[in-house]
C-alpha cells in the first residue's frame, strides 16, 4: 500500500503571548515571556504564585452569551485555536466532503476548574446538586466533539491523553489516518488550561514547579544552572493536516509537509524521565526511521526542555546519543522558557513553531540563560539559541514532548517539495 503524504494546510493558536499565530510567532522571536502574577485565582499561599496565563481573551468574541457555560476554559480556547486554523486553510466548507474531514484534539488534563467547580460545590448535608454539563465540560475528549459538531465534520473523532505528549501523539495518530487513507483532512491540536487551585497545588506539592515568585518572567529558564522547575502554561495550538493530492487539487496554501512520527516510553519513574534519556533516545530515532531522514538532515530540534533540574540534562544527553557531531550544527531551543508549559497543548504549539521555523528559516530562541550560569552537566557546546533569534537554512524541524508516566512523542516536519 502506497502512503498517502500529508501536509500542513492551516495554523491557529491562543497563547500566553499571543491571541493568534502571527502574535505569538512575533514574540518568540522577540524573546518576550508571558508569566506574570497568577490572576486566576488567589494564589498569595501558594508556594508559586505565577504562570503564564492567556490574556484578554473573551469567550464572548466566540460564543453566544448563553453558551458560554457549557464549555470549560481549556475547550473554549480549544475552538478558537481550531477556529483560526480552519479559517487559515481557506477550505471550502460547503462544498468539501465532510465524512472525510476528522478531529483529533487532545488535552492531558481537561477540564480540571470545572472539576474543582462542582466537587467543591458539594455539600454533603444538603446532598448532590451539581450541573448537568459538569460531565460533558469536565472530559478531556470534549473539545475534539465540540469541533467536529461546530463543522459537522464527521470523520475520525477524539482525543488523546498523554500528559505532556498528548498533543504530539494526537497528531501522529493524525498523520497516520491521513496518509493511510482513512481521511482527507484532520482538524489536529491540542489545549489545556489547568492554571487552578488544584492544578498549581498538585504541581507545587510534587516540587515540580519554578518558585521564582520575585521574577516571574525570568523563571522558565531551561539549561541553566539555577533552573528550579516549569512555569505552567495554558493556550492552545491546532495544525489543519491534509493529503496532498487532496491539497493540491483545491489549491490550498501548504506550510510544510509532516514526514515522520515516533512513539516510546521510558519505563522508568512515575514524573522524571530516566537520567541517561534512553526513552528519549528512541523517540527520536523512532521518528528519524518513519520520515526515512538521517539524523544529518535536521537542522532544529524544539525540545521539551521545561527548565527542570533533571529533564533538561537527560534530553541534551538523549540529543547527543542520537546526532553524534551533527548535535553541534543543530540548533536546539525551548520556546517553554516563553511560553511555558503549556502541558497537554504544547505538542501541539511547539510543532507550529517547527512548522513556522521551516516556513521563514528562523529559529526563536531561549530566552533567560544568563552568561555564568552553568551547569557542569551540560554541554554549552551545544547551540541552545540562547538569547537571540537566529535565521539559519530550516529544512527538517523535530518537536520533542515528555510526559509524566514515560510517555515521548516525536514529530518531523520539513519544507515541502512537490
Amino acid at each position: 500500500m502506497e502512503l498517502k503524504r500529508v501536509v500542513v494546510t492551516g495554523l491557529g493558536a491562543i497563547t500566553p503571548i499571543g491571541s493568534n499565530v502571527e502574535e505569538t510567532w512575533t514574540a518568540l522571536c522577540n524573546g518576550v515571556s508571558g508569566a506574570g502574577p497568577i490572576t486566576h485565582f488567589d494564589a498569595s499561599k501558594f508556594k508559586t504564585q505565577f504562570a503564564c496565563e492567556v490574556k484578554d481573551f473573551d469567550p464572548l468574541t466566540i460564543f453566544e452569551k448563553k453558551e458560554v457555560r457549557k464549555f470549560d476554559r481549556y475547550a473554549q480556547l480549544a475552538i478558537k485555536a481550531a477556529k483560526d486554523a480552519v479559517e487559515d486553510s481557506a477550505i471550502d466548507l460547503e462544498t468539501i466532503d465532510k465524512n472525510r474531514v476528522g478531529v483529533v484534539f487532545s488535552a492531558g488534563i481537561g477540564g480540571i476548574t470545572t472539576f474543582e467547580q462542582e466537587v467543591g460545590g458539594y455539600n454533603p448535608e444538603v446532598g448532590p446538586k451539581f450541573n448537568p454539563f459538569f460531565i460533558p465540560k469536565m472530559i478531556g475528549d470534549i473539545a475534539a466533539g465540540h469541533i467536529s459538531m461546530m463543522y459537522g465534520f464527521h470523520g475520525p473523532n477524539f482525543g488523546c491523553v498523554s500528559a505532556c505528549a498528548s498533543s504530539t501523539h494526537g497528531l501522529i495518530d493524525a498523520f497516520n489516518l491521513i496518509r493511510l487513507g482513512k481521511a482527507n483532512v484532520i482538524v489536529a491540536g491540542g489545549a489545556e488550561a489547568a492554571i487552578s487551585v488544584a492544578g498549581v497545588g498538585g504541581f507545587n506539592s510534587m516540587h515540580a514547579l519554578s518558585t521564582r515568585n520575585d521574577s516571574p518572567s525570568t523563571a522558565s529558564r531551561p539549561f541553566s544552572a539555577s533552573r528550579d522547575g516549569f512555569v505552567m502554561g495554558e493556550g492552545a495550538g491546532a495544525l489543519i493536516l491534509e493529503d496532498l493530492d487532496h491539497a493540491l487539487a483545491r489549491g490550498a496554501k501548504i506550510y510544510a509537509e509532516v514526514v515522520g512520527g515516533g512513539m516510546s516510553a521510558d519505563a522508568y519513574h512515575l514524573t522524571a524521565t530516566h537520567p541517561e534519556g534512553l526513552g528519549a533516545i528512541l523517540v527520536m530515532k523512532n521518528a528519524l526511521e518513519d520520515a526515512g531522514l538521517s539524523p544529518e538532515d535536521v537542522d532544529y530540534i524544539n525540545v521539551h526542555g521545561t527548565s527542570t533540574p533533571v529533564g533538561d540534562i537527560s534530553e541534551q544527553k538523549a540529543i547527543k546519543a542520537v546526532f553524534g557531531e551533527h548535535a553541534y550544527d543543530l540548533n536546539i531551543s525551548s520556546t517553554k522558557s516563553m511560553t511555558g508549559h503549556l502541558l497537554g497543548a504544547a505538542g501541539a504549539v511547539e510543532a507550529l513553531v517547527c512548522v513556522k521555523a521551516v516556513e521563514t528559516d528562523t529559529v526563536p530562541p531561549t530566552i533567560n540563560h544568563e552568561e555564568g550560569d552553568n551547569d557542569p552537566e551540560i554541554d554549552y557546546n551545544l547551540n541552545f539559541t540562547f538569547g537571540e533569534v537566529q535565521k539559519r537554512t530550516v529544512n527538517v524541524a523535530l518537536s520533542n514532548t515528555f510526559g509524566f508516566g514515560g510517555h515521548n512523542g516525536s514529530i518531523i516536519v520539513k519544507k515541502f517539495v512537490k
